[in-house]
C-alpha cells in the first residue's frame, strides 16, 4: 500500500492584495509541467483549398465596422 502524504491546503483569501496573490502562484509554480514546444510544420500550398464561412458568421462580420466594435 502506498503511503500518500498530504498537506493542508494554502488558506484561500478572497480579500487578498497582489502580494498574496503572486505568493500562491508560487507555490503552485513547481506542480506545474510547462509542455514542450511544438513547432508547426509547413503545409503544401495543395492541401490549402479555403475557409467556409457559415452565412451567420459572415453577416455578423459584415456588419461590423473595419476597426471592430
Amino acid at each position: 500500500m502506498t503511503n500518500l502524504e498530504l498537506r493542508a491546503p494554502a488558506p484561500a483569501d478572497p480579500e487578498g492584495d497582489l502580494a498574496s496573490l503572486r505568493g500562491d502562484c508560487a507555490r503552485m509554480a513547481p506542480h506545474w509541467a510547462a509542455p514542450e514546444r511544438i513547432t508547426a510544420l509547413p503545409v503544401s500550398p495543395s492541401l490549402i483549398h479555403g475557409v467556409t464561412v457559415p452565412p451567420g458568421s459572415a453577416r455578423l462580420l459584415e456588419s461590423m465596422s473595419e476597426y471592430g466594435d
